[in-house]
């Protein structure tokens, strides 16, 4: 029909009015003849623009009319003549496309949305169960589900349930749907049925009765015989009934699916069998289950099947989820679990994820759950499957601020309902908000948005978000300050027994003095208090992180007391990045670090910027050293001087090396073991370089002043020469000298002797420090030969009486300290030994292998585990570098890339030469990074030198993080070193051994 410019003008107007998008289509619509009783009701646009989409609604109308069989009379009719069903029937239109195209295709559904009294407002399982009975086959079980989930989203959109009670509607639907398929699966196969027992166990949301629309349902089964039964012909029956269960669930019909049924939450997940007995689900969880698999038991109810079964298993499974929170590693566990799941986000997505993102409702979740499995195990009210409930009673008894509660059930209720609405519109399981205008603005005003719909949706959303991330750590950290705060009269704080239930389940093995440590640094109305209760729910976690949380708060206890009343100090933790969480990382890796760091608290500035972590090298350094032994009163002052640089820098590398091998939110751990392992190795030996260097020069100013009488130079051997000092290391080396021109021989050598014997007093002057031993074995005849030589000397006892192993140590020979000159024609003295013209003949081959074999037989520790003795031990370091000097001696002569003191670069010139294969050389070089990042760990873990792994299951646990392995999986730490180390014995035997 035509309508007149006047009328069309006047419609159009209204319409936009109203809230239509596309005015003119609207009246082509309006103008249809099924719409004709009603088109200029003015009641028709009201409704019409109380719905999300008004478009969207338009269109669901002219659809659900024209598909009346005997026209649309009684429809338009009963629209016009009653508001609740007007309201009803076009918001869902107006909201949900996907039920839209089911009332065209089954047009008297709309009869559903007419009884609508208060007695049928909370259906529960009974009442699907009812308007599901008789549905007979899967498509006619679609049919009625969709029936009912069109009176659940009815019910929804028009404010008469809130989030919560949609949710517990769509999980009773999902349990009456479970029954109905189960009885057609039992309907198909009567002998099935008869031969066993099975129960369906509901978890994740339907267990909880907080179900999506569009959702896995997720369940386990349980089977057992009928009485007298085979029990292995019942269990092959019962799995044959879930998988027909499934089938019906979840195959596509010509009604589309109902659900998924998924079954991967049971023992063994998708190599399980899809039914066990109860007796084995028990077993299962006894031995093998993972501590998600017991969170993920806190939801777990009995739905369908045999009931009796299915409380059986509740009953024998419930007392394991409240004893998981006693488990090892239990909070580590959670979270890790948490941030897999981020981890695996995709990033043009995460900003998008409603669910899963930071601040999204698995956030809620998972903090909820956290607290529940900690306090559950003696505070039965919080052994609730629904989250708000959950979350209320943790308000309820104390164990969450009634404030932060009540945000975090706020946010989540937004949340949820922001996800209802996203799966509503198509019935498609997502949790992304879209990106589109249109389903923005159909979003935001199915919420009630309506002024400006997206921007509003964007604010409230980020607005929730944001409360979520901050309270996500709040949660379960803050209360454990308000157990030790002074409270005002009548608040309600964490009791003391809840917070050491926290404390523990976070790794804390003393949760007296935790708390103790934690009244101390947050009590009271100081500057210094507040900023540490900002610091601390954060800094908790942190330690919580690290394999021993005890000694991380101790420390941080007692560096601000003694750094407190600094100003700068708590300013560097608030407001520079990660300096917090670096010092965190750092005061839990173990005790070297902590003790450094506790002898010169300052130089926690270190830790307040990434470049701040950089070691400084020799070059920078030494003069450093060098004016502060100038400046020095006298030369133990002086080593004093030199020694407190050391002390610095060795702080500095070690926190380095700790922050590298855990990683910060800014620094990102170091994916490159080598690189990590070169550039310690590099910064100690400058450091040990440097501190010799001073102590040298104290000593020459003792007694000569600016300048000694011969000639002197330290020459570095071992790791030491190689750049590759661990933190435990020892620094190897030889002494030459030489007469300057004109001073009699003896009296030079009188002077050497002098200054070898102070240098090493002063460096052997009792202190706190780690120790630098210098170790001068390596030099001609041993311990019964000088201790210093003249170059000549030197030369003299080469040429004549050198043997093979001097041959190979002075691989490693490399000038360290003093006259330089000296040092480099020292170097050219001995290059013809280490670097034969002609290689080494069969004998000389021969002898290093009998002197290599002999050392493996003597030197090891009795008793010694020779798999994991990183040294001596099969594939450790000493197979690795006499392999590689082996090489070197053989070949040098004609491959200068093999003619340097260090063992990585040695190795790959090998490589590039072709004398060593690449997966050779990559098995050798793997074994040698992963043996002296277990050496630096167990020195950074225990504070003094170990050649294996401690024996302290704590220690041997931060070892294991030092290495970059979670907690919980220190065996496989042990595993892959055996692995590693065996298969570089392989090729040691090969290569070096000739087998």
């Amino acid at each position: 029909m035509t309508t007149a410019p006047g009328r069309r003008s006047s419609t159009f107007t209204r319409l936009l009015r109203h809230g239509f998008i596309d005015a003119s289509a609207a009246e082509r619509l309006l103008d249809v003849p099924a719409l004709a009783p009603v088109r200029s009701d003015p009641v028709l646009l009201d409704a019409l623009g109380a719905t999300a989409d008004p478009d969207l609604a338009l269109r669901g109308l002219v659809r659900l009319a024209e598909a009346q069989p005997g026209g649309a009379q009684e429809l338009l009719s009963t629209l016009v003549a009653a508001k609740p069903l007007r309201d009803r029937l076009l918001r869902v239109l107006g909201a949900s496309e996907a039920l839209g195209d089911h009332l065209a295709r089954h047009p008297l559904d709309w009869r559903a949305l007419v009884t609508y009294e208060p007695a049928d407002l909370h259906p529960g399982v009974a009442e699907f169960e009812r308007d599901l009975a008789d549905a007979t086959d899967p498509v006619s079980l679609r049919v009625a589900y969709r029936r009912c989930l069109l009176a659940i989203a009815a019910r929804d959109v028009c404010g008469t349930t809130d989030v919560a009670e949609t949710a517990a509607e769509l999980a009773d639907l999902a349990t009456a749907t479970l029954r109905a398929a189960l009885g057609i699966a039992r309907a198909a196969a009567p002998d099935d049925a008869a031969r066993c027992r099975l129960a369906v166990i509901a978890m994740g949301k339907c267990g909880g009765h907080e179900l999506n629309y569009v959702s896995d349902v997720d369940v386990i089964f349980v089977g057992e015989a009928a009485e007298g039964g085979d029990e292995r012909e019942a269990l092959q029956a019962a799995t044959r009934l879930a998988s027909h269960l499934m089938r019906i669930c979840s195959e596509t019909t010509v009604e589309g699916a109902i659900w998924p049924v998924d079954a991967n939450l049971r023992p063994e997940g998708r190599n399980g069998p899809l039914v066990r007995t109860l007796s084995s689900h028990v077993a299962y969880y006894q031995r093998w289950a993972k501590t998600w698999e017991f969170q993920a038991l806190l939801k777990a109810r009995p739905v369908a099947g045999d009931a009796e079964l299915g409380a059986a298993y509740l009953e024998a499974l419930s007392p394991m989820v409240w004893q998981a929170a006693e488990r090892e590693n239990f909070v580590a566990d959670v979270q890790k679990m948490r941030r897999r799941v981020v981890d695996n986000i995709p990033p043009a997505q995460i900003d998008r994820e409603l669910k899963l993102g930071p601040g999204g409702l698995r956030d809620v979740e998972f903090a909820v759950q956290l607290l529940q499995l900690v306090h559950g195990r003696s505070d039965a009210t919080l052994r609730s499957g629904k989250t708000l409930d959950a979350l209320a009673a943790l308000a309820a008894g104390g164990y969450v601020g009634r404030v932060d509660a009540a945000q975090l059930d706020d946010a989540y209720r937004f949340l949820r309902t922001m996800e209802h609405r996203i799966q509503l519109y198509r019935l498609r399981r997502t949790h992304l908000v879209p990106e589109g205008d249109e389903d923005l603005r159909r979003l935001g005003r199915s919420l009630g948005l309506r002024t400006d719909p997206i921007a509003e949706l964007n604010r409230e959303w980020r607005r929730h978000a944001s409360v979520v991330r901050r309270l996500h750590e709040k949660l379960f950290y803050r209360p454990l300050l308000d157990a030790v705060a002074q409270l005002a009269p009548g608040e309600i704080r964490l009791r003391p027994e809840a917070a050491g239930e926290r404390l523990e389940a976070l790794g804390y093995a003393d949760p007296a003095a935790a708390l103790r440590h934690l009244e101390a640094l947050s009590s009271g109305v100081t500057r210094k208090a507040a900023i540490q209760r900002t610091l601390l729910p954060v800094l908790l976690g942190w330690f919580a992180d690290s394999a021993d949380p005890d000694a991380g708060l101790l420390g941080f206890r007692k560096v601000s007391d003694a750094l407190g009343k600094t100003p700068w100090y708590l300013r560097l933790l608030r407001d520079e990045g990660a300096a917090a969480e670096n010092l965190a990382r750092v005061l839990s890796a173990g005790r070297l670090a902590p003790d450094l760091l506790l002898r010169a608290p300052e130089a926690v500035a270190i830790l307040g910027a990434p470049e701040g972590l950089e070691p400084r090298g020799r070059g920078h350094l030494e003069p450093e050293v060098l004016a502060a032994v100038g400046r020095a009163d006298g030369a133990e002052q002086a080593v004093a001087a030199a020694r407190g640089v050391r002390r610095r820098e060795l702080f500095r590398t070690a926190a380095a090396d700790i922050v590298a091998s855990y990683g910060t939110e800014e620094v990102p751990a170091d994916a490159d073991a080598g690189a990590l392992v070169d550039r310690v190795g590099q910064a100690l030996t400058d450091l040990t370089a440097v501190t010799i260097a001073g102590a040298v020069r104290a000593a020459v100013r003792a007694e000569w002043g600016d300048e000694l009488p011969t000639r002197f130079a330290v020459i570095g051997m071992g790791r030491f020469g190689g750049h590759e000092l661990g933190y435990g290391s020892d620094a190897d080396v030889l002494f030459v000298h030489e007469p300057r021109e004109g001073v009699d021989e003896q009296e030079a050598a009188r002077a050497a002797n002098r200054v070898v014997a102070e240098m090493r007093r002063l460096l052997q002057l009792p202190t706190a420090d780690p120790p630098l031993l210098i170790d001068a074995d390596l030099r001609p005849e041993g311990r019964s030969g000088p201790m210093v030589r003249t170059l000549k000397s030197y030369e003299a006892y080469y040429r004549r009486w050198s043997l093979g192993w001097e041959s190979q140590a002075l691989l490693r020979a490399e000038p360290m300290a003093g006259d330089a000159d000296l040092g480099r024609r020292f170097v050219e003295l001995v290059d013809p030994l280490r670097y034969p013209a002609k290689g080494l003949d069969e004998a000389a081959v021969r002898e290093i292998r009998r002197l290599k074999a002999r050392m493996e037989n003597e030197r090891l520790p009795r008793g010694a585990d020779r798999t994991l003795h990183t040294k001596l031990g099969r594939g450790g370091l000493s197979d690795v570098e006499w392999t590689v000097q082996l090489l070197q001696m053989r070949h040098a002569h004609e491959v200068p890339g093999l003619r340097t003191t260090r063992t990585r670069p040695a190795l790959a010139a090998a490589r590039e030469a072709g004398l060593i294969s690449e997966r050779y050389a990559a098995t050798l070089e793997e074994a040698w990074v992963l043996a002296t990042r277990v050496r630096n760990g167990v020195m950074l873990v225990r504070g003094r030198a170990g050649d294996t792994f401690p024996s302290d299951a704590r220690e041997l646990g931060a070892v294991a993080r030092y290495l970059g392995y979670g907690p919980g999986h220190v065996g496989e730490m042990v595993d892959d070193y055996r692995r590693t180390t065996r298969r570089a014995r392989a090729v040691v035997d090969e290569l070096f051994y000739g087998a």
